[in-house]
């Protein structure tokens, strides 16, 4: 579906130059004696490099038509991440590269929202916190609660962040996904 290019907004995904690209910034721009014109910054969702583009106020561009499926993690064999869709029990199998950071994250049985293209996978959306038990930190020191320090924990999933100084071994703790930060201790 095509549509006017000074109608791009933040998260719009279109088709640029064949491939799909999601919008992270996006500036109208009307100088004093020229034409308007829309400054872009986009991703391309298929190989994930930033790209920034200006488009005229006149030029249309074609919005991309995404479905999402919800699908369930199962397990990764090394080479590949497998997944079953939930409504079709339809397994789909992705490789790291689709996934990018995310796939750190990705623990047996999670649900997570894939978006694709044509049919094709062309990205996933973790959930906005996850619960995961801290498996290796240093001791919880002496007056931890009275300053902001932080120290590592590694997480059950692998992945390593700042926590609270604290935070023991063997508690349950919600991080971000998207950033990779501590946000509280589990209740």
């Amino acid at each position: 579906m095509a549509m006017p290019a000074t109608q791009i907004r933040r998260g719009n995904v279109i088709v640029f130059n064949g491939d799909p690209h999601r919008v992270i910034d996006f500036h109208h721009h009307t100088p004093g004696n020229l034409r308007a014109m829309v400054q872009t910054k986009m991703r391309n969702l298929r190989t994930g490099t930033t790209v920034e583009h200006r488009f005229r106020a006149a030029d249309t561009v074609e919005r991309a038509t995404l479905s999402t499926q919800e699908l369930q993690y199962l397990y990764s064999d090394g080479h590949h991440f497998h997944f079953m869709n939930n409504q079709t029990y339809e397994m789909l199998e992705l490789d790291e590269e689709a996934l990018g950071d995310a796939a750190q994250w990705l623990t047996p049985n999670m649900v997570i929202l894939a978006e694709f293209y044509e049919g094709k996978p062309i990205g996933i959306q973790l959930p906005s916190s996850l619960t995961l038990r801290v498996v290796e930190t240093e001791p919880v020191l002496a007056g931890a609660t009275k300053t902001a320090m932080t120290k590592p924990a590694k997480l059950e999933n692998g992945v390593t962040v700042q926590v609270p100084a604290f935070i023991s071994e063997g508690e349950l703790v919600r991080v971000d996904p998207s950033e990779g930060k501590y946000l509280e201790r589990a209740k």
